[in-house]
């Protein structure tokens, strides 16, 4: 994949994406931790029946990182001006965590460039154990200043309790991915805050595409009641649960939510 990636020049910043496939567009948006990578495993799985767009945000990954104020409003103007530099009209949008948060506002801004949602672990605004929890992991890079440390000390929000005790080995392997982060700590923290400030709960009824909420029982960052405030505000909206799982129940439970995103995908007029 390495090969495929490009640079789309974005207003003032530099976004740094991969196209491949052929089909419907599907775009997909990481969270505030991680990059485009996020999305390997669903990258492989769709490229033969969808054109799947996935780029790191601007402050992630290879993208362009400033230190300086960003809301996830930005960031959605970022990805609808990724769209415009690739030719697209509309697509269906993908957002986990973060990502989510962004994909609400494509939708709110220019609605007809979403055919549909899918919001993932994701939020309209957080609730207060959200907001500690982000704040908790915000203070730990802040402190340390260190992305092993920052990982060390956050990877139990993102796994249910069994998870982390029976999948060592997996949650290892997670952690190092936290740990090694190449971004500047100053773009993790303007974007912890965006995620802080962000609300869309007056307007979610707005939001009339068809949209998929799917979401962890047991994650402490996007719980259940952020959660239910995104299935009652979206009108045109069907909800998933995954039990005994968290934050990252794409990588606690892959199959499940693979198959769930494909029916979803497979089911959305284009």
């Amino acid at each position: 994949m390495e090969a495929q990636l490009k640079i789309a020049k974005v207003g003032q910043y530099e976004l740094n994406y991969l196209e491949v496939g052929e089909g419907p567009p599907v775009v997909l948006i990481h969270g505030l931790a991680g990059d485009y990578s996020a999305w390997t495993n669903q990258i492989q799985l769709f490229k033969n029946r969808y054109k799947v767009i996935a780029f790191d945000n601007r402050g992630a990954g290879k993208s362009t990182q400033i230190d300086e104020p960003i809301s996830t409003q930005d960031l959605a103007k970022d990805t609808l001006g990724l769209m415009d530099h690739l030719g697209i009209k509309s697509a269906h949008i993908v957002g986990r965590s973060m990502g989510g948060a962004v994909a609400q506002h494509m939708a709110l801004i220019a609605p007809e460039r979403v055919k549909s949602l899918v919001l993932c672990a994701s939020f309209a605004i957080l609730d207060p154990l959200g907001r500690r929890v982000l704040l908790n992991m915000r203070e730990a890079l802040e402190w340390r200043m260190n992305w092993a440390d920052h990982a060390r000390h956050s990877i139990q929000n993102f796994v249910s309790a069994d998870f982390f005790n029976h999948k060592q080995e997996q949650v290892k392997k997670i952690e190092a991915l936290i740990g090694g982060e190449t971004r500047l700590p100053a773009c993790y923290i303007r974007q912890n805050e965006a995620c802080q400030n962000q609300d869309t709960s007056g307007q979610l009824d707005l939001i009339t595409q068809p949209t998929l909420i799917m979401a962890g029982r047991n994650d402490p960052i996007c719980s259940l009641a952020a959660t239910d405030i995104l299935t009652k505000g979206i009108p045109n909206s069907k909800t998933i649960l995954f039990d005994n799982a968290s934050h990252f129940f794409l990588m606690e439970q892959p199959d499940k939510f693979n198959l769930a995103l494909a029916e979803w995908l497979d089911t959305q007029p284009n």
